[in-house]
Protein backbone atom coordinates (compact mmCIF):
# COMPACT_ATOMS: atom_id res chain seq x y z
CA UNK A 1 0.00 0.00 0.00
CA UNK A 2 1.32 3.71 -0.96
CA UNK A 3 0.84 6.36 1.57
CA UNK A 4 1.60 10.10 1.51
CA UNK A 5 3.26 11.29 4.82
CA UNK A 6 2.13 14.49 5.57
CA UNK A 7 4.51 16.52 7.50
CA UNK A 8 2.48 16.71 10.78
CA UNK A 9 3.23 12.98 10.87
CA UNK A 10 6.97 12.90 10.17
CA UNK A 11 7.58 15.92 12.77
CA UNK A 12 7.50 15.03 15.89
CA UNK A 13 10.72 12.28 15.55
CA UNK A 14 9.07 9.38 17.73
CA UNK A 15 6.02 9.22 15.49
CA UNK A 16 8.00 9.52 12.05
CA UNK A 17 9.91 6.98 13.43
CA UNK A 18 7.92 4.34 14.39
CA UNK A 19 6.01 4.82 10.80
CA UNK A 20 9.41 4.27 9.12
CA UNK A 21 10.72 1.17 11.04
CA UNK A 22 6.56 0.00 10.27
CA UNK A 23 6.88 0.60 6.64
CA UNK A 24 10.53 -0.67 6.75
CA UNK A 25 8.97 -3.83 8.12
CA UNK A 26 7.17 -3.92 4.64
CA UNK A 27 3.96 -2.60 5.94
CA UNK A 28 3.75 0.07 3.72
CA UNK A 29 5.22 2.25 1.07
CA UNK A 30 5.93 5.85 2.38
CA UNK A 31 5.51 8.53 -0.28
CA UNK A 32 6.55 12.12 0.07
CA UNK A 33 7.16 15.15 -2.35
CA UNK A 34 9.71 17.74 -2.66
CA UNK A 35 7.24 20.25 -1.04
CA UNK A 36 6.77 18.16 1.73
CA UNK A 37 10.44 17.65 2.70
CA UNK A 38 10.87 21.40 2.30
CA UNK A 39 8.06 21.87 4.57
CA UNK A 40 9.64 19.26 7.11
CA UNK A 41 13.06 20.86 6.43
CA UNK A 42 11.64 24.31 7.42
CA UNK A 43 9.44 23.48 10.33
CA UNK A 44 12.80 21.61 11.74
CA UNK A 45 14.67 25.10 11.22
CA UNK A 46 12.52 26.83 13.00
CA UNK A 47 11.92 24.94 15.88
CA UNK A 48 14.72 23.21 16.51
CA UNK A 49 17.83 24.00 14.31
CA UNK A 50 20.09 21.09 15.42
CA UNK A 51 18.07 19.03 14.18
CA UNK A 52 18.28 20.13 10.41
CA UNK A 53 20.96 18.00 9.24
CA UNK A 54 19.65 15.08 10.85
CA UNK A 55 16.43 15.50 9.05
CA UNK A 56 18.36 16.40 5.70
CA UNK A 57 19.96 12.81 6.57
CA UNK A 58 17.01 11.31 7.32
CA UNK A 59 15.60 12.40 3.82
CA UNK A 60 18.35 10.79 2.15
CA UNK A 61 18.39 7.78 3.57
CA UNK A 62 14.76 7.85 2.87
CA UNK A 63 15.19 8.51 -1.07
CA UNK A 64 18.00 5.70 -0.78
CA UNK A 65 15.07 3.16 1.11
CA UNK A 66 12.53 3.75 -0.70
CA UNK A 67 13.81 5.24 -4.44
CA UNK A 68 10.02 5.31 -5.33
CA UNK A 69 8.73 7.35 -2.46
CA UNK A 70 9.59 10.83 -3.58
CA UNK A 71 7.05 11.54 -6.07
CA UNK A 72 6.38 14.66 -8.13
CA UNK A 73 4.33 17.74 -7.05
CA UNK A 74 1.15 17.05 -9.54
CA UNK A 75 -0.52 20.23 -10.40
CA UNK A 76 -1.78 21.39 -7.27
CA UNK A 77 -3.87 24.19 -8.91
CA UNK A 78 -5.96 22.12 -10.08
CA UNK A 79 -7.51 21.03 -7.20
CA UNK A 80 -9.81 22.50 -4.43
CA UNK A 81 -9.20 22.13 -0.92
CA UNK A 82 -10.76 24.38 2.60
CA UNK A 83 -6.99 25.23 2.44
CA UNK A 84 -5.08 25.93 -0.59
CA UNK A 85 -1.96 25.67 1.21
CA UNK A 86 -2.76 21.97 1.19
CA UNK A 87 -3.15 21.39 -2.36
CA UNK A 88 0.57 20.11 -2.85
CA UNK A 89 -0.45 17.16 -0.37
CA UNK A 90 -3.42 16.20 -2.03
CA UNK A 91 -1.22 17.01 -6.14
CA UNK A 92 1.30 14.84 -4.61
CA UNK A 93 -0.49 11.75 -3.29
CA UNK A 94 -2.57 11.79 -7.14
CA UNK A 95 1.09 11.73 -8.68
CA UNK A 96 2.68 9.10 -6.53
CA UNK A 97 -1.25 7.16 -6.72
CA UNK A 98 -1.20 6.94 -3.18
CA UNK A 99 -4.19 4.83 -1.61
CA UNK A 100 -3.76 6.97 1.50
CA UNK A 101 -2.59 10.68 2.70
CA UNK A 102 -1.58 9.86 5.89
CA UNK A 103 -2.27 13.25 8.28
CA UNK A 104 -3.01 14.78 11.90
CA UNK A 105 -5.01 17.61 9.83
CA UNK A 106 -7.27 15.11 8.23
CA UNK A 107 -10.24 17.83 8.09
CA UNK A 108 -8.32 19.44 5.79
CA UNK A 109 -8.93 17.17 3.59
CA UNK A 110 -12.98 16.18 3.15
CA UNK A 111 -14.33 13.74 1.99
CA UNK A 112 -16.14 15.14 -1.13
CA UNK A 113 -12.17 16.33 -2.28
CA UNK A 114 -10.83 13.07 -2.08
CA UNK A 115 -13.48 10.84 -3.52
CA UNK A 116 -12.62 11.74 -7.17
CA UNK A 117 -9.63 11.03 -6.66
CA UNK A 118 -10.13 7.12 -4.76
CA UNK A 119 -8.25 8.18 -1.74
CA UNK A 120 -9.15 8.55 1.76
CA UNK A 121 -7.14 10.74 4.56
CA UNK A 122 -6.68 8.88 7.42
CA UNK A 123 -5.05 9.95 10.73
CA UNK A 124 -1.71 8.14 12.64
CA UNK A 125 -3.85 6.46 15.22
CA UNK A 126 -6.64 4.66 13.05
CA UNK A 127 -3.79 4.03 10.49
CA UNK A 128 -1.57 2.39 13.12
CA UNK A 129 -4.50 0.51 14.47
CA UNK A 130 -5.20 -1.30 11.36
CA UNK A 131 -1.63 -2.20 10.84
CA UNK A 132 -1.80 -4.00 13.86
CA UNK A 133 -4.90 -5.42 13.54
CA UNK A 134 -3.31 -6.57 10.29
CA UNK A 135 -0.14 -7.30 11.60
CA UNK A 136 0.27 -7.56 15.27
CA UNK A 137 3.58 -8.98 15.97
CA UNK A 138 5.26 -6.55 13.26
CA UNK A 139 3.56 -3.39 15.17
CA UNK A 140 4.47 -4.52 18.60
CA UNK A 141 7.69 -4.91 17.66
CA UNK A 142 8.32 -2.27 16.09
CA UNK A 143 6.79 -0.17 19.47
CA UNK A 144 9.25 -1.85 21.54
CA UNK A 145 12.09 -1.24 19.63
CA UNK A 146 11.45 2.61 19.88
CA UNK A 147 9.95 1.74 23.83
CA UNK A 148 12.18 -0.47 24.82
CA UNK A 149 11.28 -2.31 28.57
CA UNK A 150 8.27 -0.15 28.58
CA UNK A 151 4.71 -1.51 28.97
CA UNK A 152 1.38 -1.33 30.60
CA UNK A 153 -0.36 1.96 31.61
CA UNK A 154 3.58 3.63 30.94
CA UNK A 155 3.50 2.22 27.34
CA UNK A 156 0.09 3.23 27.02
CA UNK A 157 1.04 6.77 28.35
CA UNK A 158 4.33 7.27 25.74
CA UNK A 159 2.10 6.08 23.31
CA UNK A 160 -0.50 9.05 23.84
CA UNK A 161 1.67 11.41 24.24
CA UNK A 162 3.61 10.47 20.26
CA UNK A 163 -0.47 10.60 19.42
CA UNK A 164 -1.16 7.05 18.95
CA UNK A 165 -4.27 6.49 22.08
CA UNK A 166 -5.61 3.86 20.59
CA UNK A 167 -2.75 2.01 20.00
CA UNK A 168 -1.59 2.46 23.33
CA UNK A 169 -5.44 0.72 24.62
CA UNK A 170 -4.39 -2.14 22.68
CA UNK A 171 -0.95 -2.77 23.61
CA UNK A 172 -1.59 -2.07 27.46
CA UNK A 173 -2.37 -5.59 28.19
Amino acid sequence: MRVLLDTCVLYPAKLRDLLLGLAARGLFTPLWSHGIAAEWLHLVARRNPAEHPLVAGLLTKMSARWPEGRVSAGAPEALDLPDAADRHVLAAAIAGDAALILTDNWRDFPVWALDPHGMKAVTPDNFVMQLWLDAPDAVASEVAALWPGMAGAELRKALRKAGLPRLGKALEH
